[in-house]
């Protein structure tokens, strides 16, 4: 093997896929890199590739500065760069408003204020019936389908390939590259079954949302309530999407669901819960919805997989498992990643 890598080859071509690809060009410059996917941006599975799917903003699901704490951190100050260089992105700087059922939040001050410039109460008199506090910060707003299409042209431009192509097993994924020297498998929910991974520790995470048309109006900031008498992990957000991409109105975390139809009755509670959030969307009844939307979350126990393993004599790295944190651990997943694959070339340098 090169101490250098001279080609490497990812595996899955969704917000993780990409994210990886695209870390891999910034350290490794010169090395041919392609993407090998069965599904890549512009196309949807709600199953098998649920990137569009997501909502998608940023705001860490961490209680306290972990691991995974760092990766949402190093992505937000990638969203910093990106929204104010490249607005054509779907990547847009946002207020969030974050509403709760209790003070929890009062009494244990969230780690990332520090990262988001800030945190500070809203006024109670903006908050729904019911709501104990809120709190107002800055956030990134996602328009998955455009920052995906974005990621990949980004790509192309930097002479990395893309390969329409299904594997069972990743063992005939490197047979199939035989000079490559590094593998990135970014299968998501697919790392369940993968033959040679078969990581039983994955599971689905079932979301639904709706896509609404844009008020006449557009939105001042985006909306999240979290309420435990709704029950079924069930919560309500209002994300207004850049560049014309609508309203997506959500949500429900349901573990272990395979399903892959919208629950109608869900829809409504979403509506009504939502119009209560953000009263400018007006009557629920009103709304007009544009689709409906479900996606398996690729979950995993023991929280998301960065890890490499030496396998028939090549490295393969490990990303995949971030749940409904996809986006906004991206860039720090990716970096990690790449971390883990420059201290294997850095170690083979030295010797």
């Amino acid at each position: 093997m090169s101490p250098t890598p001279t080609e490497i080859v990812v595996l899955g071509a969704g917000v993780a896929g990409l994210t990886t690809a695209f870390e891999s060009r910034q350290r490794f410059p010169s090395a041919q890199i392609t993407v090998v996917a069965k599904y890549l941006p512009g196309y949807t599975s709600p199953t098998e590739y649920v990137s569009p799917w997501a909502g998608a903003n940023w705001h860490s699901f961490e209680k306290e500065r972990n691991q995974y704490a760092e990766y949402d951190a190093v992505a937000f100050k990638k969203f910093v760069d990106i929204a104010a260089k490249t607005p054509e992105s779907g990547v847009n700087a946002l207020p969030m408003r974050v509403v709760y059922d209790s003070d929890e939040a009062r009494k244990n001050p969230l780690w990332y204020g520090e990262v988001v410039g800030g945190i500070k109460e809203a006024p109670k008199d903006e908050l729904p019936t019911g709501a104990v506090m809120g709190l107002d910060m800055d956030s990134f707003m996602i328009n998955t389908v455009a920052y995906l299409s974005w990621l990949q042209q980004q790509l192309l431009h930097a002479n990395v390939k893309f390969m329409r192509r299904s594997y069972t097993h990743v063992d005939d994924l490197i047979s199939d590259f035989p000079n490559a020297q590094a593998f990135f498998n970014c299968t998501g929910l697919g790392a369940r079954h993968l033959g040679g991974v078969e990581d039983e520790s994955v599971y689905p995470t079932k979301g639904q949302t709706l896509l609404i048309a844009e008020p006449i109006t557009p939105l001042k900031r985006m909306y999240v309530q979290k309420n435990a008498s709704w029950g079924n992990n069930e919560f309500a957000h209002v994300f207004p999407r850049p560049l014309g991409g609508g309203l997506i109105l959500g949500g429900v975390r349901r573990d272990n669901d395979w399903t892959a139809e919208p629950d109608l009755e869900l829809a409504e509670r979403i509506k009504q819960r939502c119009c209560a959030l953000a009263p400018e969307l007006g009557k629920p009844e009103a709304l007009q919805v544009l689709s409906h939307n479900v996606g398996l979350r690729p979950s995993r126990k023991g929280g998301a997989r960065v890890e490499l393993e030496k396998r028939k004599a090549k490295l393969l790295i490990h990303n995949y498992g971030a749940s409904g944190a996809g986006y906004q651990s991206s860039w720090g997943m990716a970096a990690h990643a790449l971390d883990l694959l420059k201290e294997q070339v850095n170690a083979k340098a030295r010797l």
